[in-house]
């Protein structure tokens, strides 16, 4: 049985006190939950104290981005290592817009995928279609190139420690989200995908959230599919009210 995870992203959101009384809220409503693990993605300038604001909590911190290098020249740049010291347990790495806006490849993007497991730290991987994709029916040849482009490489042994978020680049900060049935089937091609380059234990052990416009009136009936194990939320993780009502979904 795969451990559900509800994460937030906040983007470019959220100053450092802003943040803090989000987390504080948050704390506060969730602080009984112990069956699915909570995660929160602030800006990097608000990691440090939101770290210490959530030690000892069920809440853990998460990077949305980081640089596969362990040190070095490279100006403006935050190593896994780095986050590791403030308090994540996991990074974001591959989101559509690090792939649209700042032009990362999958072969960067694998790159980051193993500096963040040799970091002994969790990497939740996102991969997903744009709308283009989507209408030329090539949403499982784009999720087949992302995942093999950015796990190659990767030793079978370290894949549980892997998280996938499938992201349909159509339905990210749209208001656009995909059915259950939609996101269910690129959910079972995932694993399937996993299933037949690692083995069906491994497929098993990995858990791949959806992310893409998940709010509290939508996220019960994605989480009733049985391979969405999860959620990456963007703008609904801003507030702590529809935060904590996704995070307590219950499957229709």
């Amino acid at each position: 049985m795969r451990r559900p995870m509800i994460a937030g992203n906040w983007k470019l959101h959220k100053t450092i006190g802003e943040a803090l009384e989000l987390v504080n809220a948050l704390k506060s409503d969730l602080g009984g939950i112990e069956d699915r693990d909570i995660v929160l993605a602030p800006v990097f300038t608000a990691l440090a104290p939101v770290g210490e604001a959530l030690k000892g909590s069920n809440i853990d911190l998460c990077a949305q981005n980081c640089y596969p290098e362990a040190g070095g020249a490279f100006t403006g740049e935050v190593s896994p290592a780095l986050l590791q010291d403030v308090g994540c347990r996991y990074i974001i790495v591959g989101h559509s817009e690090r792939r649209l806006i700042f032009g990362e490849d999958d072969a960067f993007i694998g790159k980051k995928v193993k500096a963040v497991l040799t970091a002994n730290l969790h990497p939740v991987l996102c991969i997903g279609e744009t709308l283009e994709e989507r209408e030329a029916n090539r949403t499982f040849l784009v999720l087949e190139t992302q995942l093999k482009g950015c796990l190659q490489g990767i030793d079978p042994s370290v894949l549980p420690r892997l998280i996938l978020a499938y992201e349909p680049v159509w339905a990210i900060g749209t208001g656009k989200t995909a059915t259950g049935d939609q996101a269910e089937e690129a959910h079972r091609f995932i694993r399937q995908f996993l299933a037949e380059q690692y083995g069906q234990d491994q497929a098993q052990a990995v858990r791949i959230l959806y992310g893409g416009s998940v709010k509290p009136d939508n996220v019960d009936g994605l989480m009733a599919m049985p391979n969405i194990d999860g959620a990456l939320v963007g703008g609904a993780s801003l507030k702590a009210g529809d935060f904590s009502r996704i995070v307590r979904f219950e499957k229709v």
